[in-house]
Formats: structure tokens, C-alpha cells, sequence
């Protein structure tokens, strides 16, 4: 795009007073062939010319999208004027994503022509939905050809949004009409929905330029949201959270934009040369830019047969890039039809569920179609897949808990709150209502609180039965176990983790499965030990018992037991589980009688000889050798009895 450096000017031409606060903010576009007075039309409207580069005003041509502003009322009326050259058709749709009505332009003295359709066309697959039709240079055809012009417009719009727009007759030049076709505008645009401000924030980038003591400023129509000074944004598809310095709307420095509104955004910490037209500013962290998005797709009736995998020139918001089509729904889409349909770009946009687009014609290039995205980041399909024509088809009936249901279906590893929201551009409030709904209904699982992360139930309520068909298998298998570890137990179900956990919380919520540390077992099983195992069981605590600080060798004691080594290890870690057993180090084990004892030893020596406790001491006081004094005090030192200072202890 060019950059301009202006001087001396306002970020955009305005005849609005400063302290002006209007209550809507509507943005009009001008559509026509070229000549047909478009430029002129908005300078006799606003004062202000919008022809803003050198070689317009030279050539008397609209080259680039310009800007003028008025007041009708309590509405303030942003005028984007766009080129009607066929070359400049491309910045004509750059201008032509952030308009609220259209105004088509027709010279009276030629009626229509090749761009007045191209422009109509474009403005009908944007979905623009109202708009005024302007007869201009009235003054230059007499009134039987102005009369057979009104009847060649009333034919090209029959049937569409304009169908019933008023048809006024003006002249820049004379000023003839220009009352009728401000009030005209007026009405329209009192009844045209405006753009919503309590939307997440977004500014397609139409231009960039230095501006001298203010820095990089860039413009565009704010089409959803609103931003103030010193708010973060975040540049797409770069992803780059930048400040900004200050905001410029309606020819005058302001603390807040709204959407609907032409603003400038004077933008801290990059450069001009990182920026061009095609650029978005957004809320910072929501959304993510995408090479990939499914689509219901449209053709003009005008437009060739379009096959599959054919290569377009594809225009969203400010954005132009090349795309492949690839049909969703057979191998060629005929004029004048319309299909899903998956996009996929050779650069990144950013782009949301409802946003419209434009495709023209690979070579040569004319406009023969556009649509609306379903969704922004849609996985590459597998022709054969049977699921994702009904997916589609939902997201198009606007049915938000199947929505969600559907989005949490097709996420192996759970859906998350962000995912939610940067595939749909719900606000969080609204993506937390459905979730609330849905998972009052039993239809969602939460796997995660922290973030939020979701699951369809039947996914969970699959998993719990295996769950507890692979625990009862190994309590049977394990009698003298207590539990299975956690990963053991989910590599036996073959699930994955987030899943797994989540079957898990509702079995424990249920009250059928209990934990012990990272065990996991049945709720209510206690270990039944045979009547030879339970004599081992007293066998072993009693020799340990016996030996105090003299632990016998477990091997030993295994000669004295009436089961196999087995078993007697089982048992052994049984009474580690009740703590009758202390686990000192990874080969030393002690009764907690014997760790008592220790203390009480400790204690004692404290009060008697003070708290210093060399090694030498120690050693004489329990009457073990080293091989055991080590990893007692070590352990004495972990259970804060004593603390290590040099090659001493000092007991606390």
C-alpha cells in the first residue's frame, strides 16, 4: 500500500465539531463505475473532498479507498469513498468490509455500467442489507434519459437488499437533491443495526503513515468492540501485542473508539515499515490467525463454473491473498449456487464465524463470488468424512449449545475456554453460559477448572466402566495390594489423560473409588488376609518389635514365616502402609516402636548433656554402628529432631 506522510493534517479529513458526541456511528460507502461522480457526490455532502493522494486529484480519479464525515442529527455519518476503476477494484474492497450502507452511485447521463454491477454484486455478497441509490450528474441528461436510467437501476437491483432503496436524483455541481438525499441517508441509517460495541475488539488496517510527533499511525473502521488510550492490542496475523499512544476519530483526538466508527490509532513501539494494509488490530490473547477456514460459499449467477482445488483471489476486511477452494460437496459449484466449503490461503488472516468475504477469478480477474466463514480453524478434511457437513450445517443454524457440543466432540485432548473463544468469537460470558447449560445437562464433562477445559459426558461416562472392570482385575489379582497406581490403572484402560482424570473426579464423586496417596482402589475394600497370612503379619511386626535398633535382616525373618517370599513382601509393605513399619532408608526398616524409643532417647540426651550430638555420641547413645547412625540421623534431621551443622547434629 502507499504510505503517506502527512503534514501539518489530522489523521482524517473532518468538518465535525470537536466536542460533538453522536449517539450512532454509521459508516456509508459509495459504490459505482468510475466517472459516475461518486468523490464529487461525498464533497458536496461533507465539504470535504476525499481524494487525498497527488495522482487522484491530477488524473480526477479515485485511486485509493478515501474518507469524509457528516452529521445528520444525532448520527454521525463516515463516508468511504472507493475506487470505480476496474483496476483499483481491489481497493474498492478494502474499503468496502467495514460499511453499514452502501450508497450506489449512477450517472445519470450513462446508467449503468460494468462497475456499477461489479460493485452491486460485491456489496450483495458482504451482506450489506440496506443502503440509498444516488442518480447523479441529473443536470447534465435530459428527463426522458434520466427517466430511462432510473429504470435500467430499478432492473439491476430488483429482488435484492436495495430493491425498495430511494432512487434520488442529484447534481454535485447545482446542489439539486442534496437535501433529499441527506434525509434519504438519515432514515437509513437510523434503521441500520450499527456495529456492536460490546463485541471483542477489531480494526482491519486500511493505512499507515508517520506522522510527525505522533509516530506510526494506523486507520481503519473499527467494526466490533472499543478501544482507548493506552489500551494493549495485539497486530495480526503477526500475533504482536503492541500500546496505544493515542486515538484519532472524526478528525479529533478522543479517549475512546467505538465500533462503527473510522478511528486512527497511534501505535507505540513498532515501525511503518512493519506495517501495510491487511493487517488487524484485536483484543490481545483471544483470537488466533488462520491459513484454513470452512465456509458457506456462493457464486454469482454471472460467475464460470468453479471446479475444485480452483485458485482465487480471496479478499476479507483489508486483506488480499490467494486461495485454493476446495469443495466440500462435490467436485464443481455452478452458478449462481452456493456450498460449504474450505479455504485454504497462501497467508494468514484473522478472521470469525460471520465474517464475510469476496472471491474473483484467478486470471482473468473479475469477482464471481463470496460467502461467510463458519469456522476460522477448521482442521484439514478428509473427503470421506461424513460428520463434517453436518458440523458445518449446525455452526450455520446458529445453534450454540450444539455448537459446543460438537466443538468439545472434535477436541481429542478436551476443549478449552480460549479454544472455545477463539473459534467462535464468543465473549466468555457467553461461551460460560452455554458450558453452565450443558454441563447442567450432563452432556459436557469438566476435565480442567484451571484452565477450563471440556469434554463431551458420553466420552467420560464411556471411560468409567473400564475404569472400574481394570481395578476389580487387579484387586482379584492383587489381594494383598491396596491400590494400583494412577498411570498404571490408565494405561490398562487406554485413556487418554484428560479423560482419564475426569472419569476418575465423577468416580470418586460417586463415592466408588477411593485414593491412598497415588493409589488408587475400590471405596470400601479393606485387604482380608488368610489366617497364615495374618500369622505372618504378626510375625514380622513382633521380630522387628524385638529388634529395636538392631533390625534384623529381612531375609532372616523370611525363614520364620509360614508364606512364600512373596507374599511375606506384600505383607511387609502392608505394615509400612499402617506405619507400624518405618521406612528409615531404601534398606532400612524399623518398628515405630523402636523410632519412639529413639526420640524419647534423643529428649533425654538433651536435657542431660545439652544439644550438641556429635556422631561419637550418638553411636554410644543407641549403641549402633555407623552403617545404621547415618541414615538415622539423616532421618532424625528430615523429621526436624535434629539439624546437621558441620559434622554435628544440634537437636532441636
Amino acid at each position: 500500500m502507499r504510505r503517506c506522510h502527512p503534514k501539518g493534517r489530522r489523521y482524517e479529513n473532518a468538518n465535525i465539531p470537536k466536542n460533538a458526541t453522536p449517539m450512532k456511528h454509521v459508516i456509508v460507502g459509495t459504490a459505482g463505475h468510475i466517472d459516475h461522480g461518486k468523490s464529487a457526490l461525498v464533497a458536496a455532502l461533507t465539504g470535504t473532498h476525499p481524494d487525498r493522494l497527488e495522482e487522484e486529484k491530477r488524473r480526477g480519479i479515485t485511486i485509493d479507498i478515501g474518507f469524509a464525515f457528516l452529521n445528520l442529527g444525532e448520527i454521525r455519518i463516515g463516508f468511504v469513498d472507493v475506487p470505480g476503476h476496474e483496476r483499483f477494484v481491489r481497493n474498492m474492497l478494502a474499503g468496502a468490509g467495514g460499511i453499514d450502507l452502501v450508497l450506489l452511485v449512477v450517472a445519470a447521463d450513462e446508467s449503468v455500467k460494468p462497475q456499477t454491477r461489479e460493485h452491486f454484486d460485491i456489496c450483495r455478497l458482504l451482506g450489506i442489507r440496506s443502503g440509498v441509490i444516488a442518480l447523479t450528474k441529473s443536470d447534465l441528461a435530459e428527463p426522458d434519459v434520466r427517466g430511462l436510467a432510473k429504470l435500467e437501476v430499478e432492473d439491476l437491483v430488483r429482488g435484492s437488499f436495495l430493491e425498495v432503496a430511494p432512487i434520488i436524483e442529484v447534481s454535485a455541481k447545482t446542489g439539486a437533491g442534496l437535501d433529499a438525499l441527506k434525509a434519504a441517508i438519515e432514515s437509513a441509517a437510523q434503521s441500520a443495526p450499527g456495529k456492536d460495541s460490546t463485541r471483542h475488539f477489531r480494526l482491519p488496517i486500511d493505512r499507515a503513515f508517520v506522522m510527525k510527533g505522533f509516530g506510526t499511525v494506523v486507520t481503519g473502521t473499527l467494526v466490533s468492540g472499543s478501544i482507548r488510550t493506552e489500551d494493549e492490542v495485539e497486530l495480526f496475523p503477526q500475533q504482536r501485542r503492541l500500546r496505544v499512544r493515542g486515538l484519532h476519530s472524526g478528525g479529533a483526538a478522543v479517549a475512546q473508539a467505538v465500533a462503527g466508527q473510522r478511528t486512527a490509532v497511534n501505535l507505540a513501539g513498532i515501525e511503518l515499515e512493519e506495517l501495510h494494509r491487511g493487517m488487524a488490530l484485536a483484543a490481545p490473547g483471544k483470537f488466533t490467525p488462520t491459513k484454513r477456514f470452512d465456509a458457506r460459499l456462493e457464486l454469482l449467477p454471472s460467475a464460470p463454473l468453479l471446479k475444485n482445488r480452483s485458485r482465487v483471489h480471496f479478499h476479507h476486511g483489508t486483506t488480499e491473498t490467494i486461495a485454493e477452494v476446495a469443495l466440500l460437496e462435490g467436485e464443481k459449484l455452478a452458478p449462481g449456487q452456493s456450498a460449504f466449503a474450505q479455504l485454504r490461503l497462501r497467508e494468514p488472516v484473522l478472521a470469525l464465524p460471520g465474517d464475510r468475504f469476496i472471491i474473483r477469478r484467478f486470471s482473468p480477474v473479475a469477482t464471481i463470488g463470496g460467502g461467510s466463514v463458519l469456522d476460522p480453524l477448521a482442521s484439514l478434511h478428509r473427503r470421506k468424512d461424513a460428520s463434517v457437513l453436518p458440523f458445518l450445517a449446525t455452526i450455520e443454524r446458529g445453534d450454540r449449545d450444539a455448537i459446543v457440543a460438537m466443538l468439545a466432540s472434535a477436541e481429542p485432548r478436551g476443549l478449552s475456554l480460549a479454544r472455545l473463544i477463539a473459534r467462535t468469537g464468543w465473549l466468555a460470558s457467553e461461551a460460560r453460559e452455554v458450558i453452565s447449560r450443558l454441563t447442567a445437562k450432563g452432556e459436557l464433562a469438566v476435565l480442567d477448572e484451571d484452565p477450563l477445559t471440556l469434554m463431551p459426558a458420553t466420552a467420560v461416562d464411556a471411560l468409567v466402566p473400564r475404569i472400574r472392570q481394570e481395578l476389580e482385575k487387579f484387586h482379584r489379582a492383587n489381594p494383598l495390594v491396596v491400590g494400583i497406581p494412577k498411570e498404571d490403572l490408565r494405561g490398562l484402560s487406554s485413556a487418554k489423560p484428560e479423560i482419564f482424570r475426569a472419569a476418575l473426579a465423577k468416580l470418586a464423586a460417586a463415592r466408588a473409588i477411593a485414593f491412598a496417596g497415588d493409589l488408587v482402589q475400590s471405596a470400601g475394600r479393606e485387604i482380608a488376609l488368610l489366617p497364615e497370612e495374618a500369622r505372618a503379619k504378626d510375625l514380622i511386626a513382633a521380630e522387628f518389635d524385638r529388634a529395636g535398633l538392631a533390625v534384623p535382616r529381612f531375609e532372616e525373618v523370611l525363614g520364620k514365616l509360614p508364606v512364600e517370599k512373596q507374599r511375606a513382601q506384600k505383607i511387609l509393605q502392608i505394615l509400612l502402609r499402617e506405619k507400624t513399619l518405618v521406612k528409615i532408608a531404601a534398606d532400612l526398616v524399623f518398628h515405630q516402636n523402636a523410632v519412639a524409643r529413639l526420640r524419647e532417647m534423643i529428649a533425654n540426651y538433651k536435657k542431660t548433656k545439652g544439644a550438641q550430638l556429635p556422631i561419637g555420641a550418638f553411636k554410644d547413645l543407641t549403641g549402633v554402628t555407623r552403617k545404621y547412625a547415618i541414615p538415622l540421623l539423616e532421618f532424625l534431621d528430615r523429621e526436624r529432631v535434629t539439624r546437621r551443622v558441620g559434622d554435628e547434629r544440634v537437636i532441636l
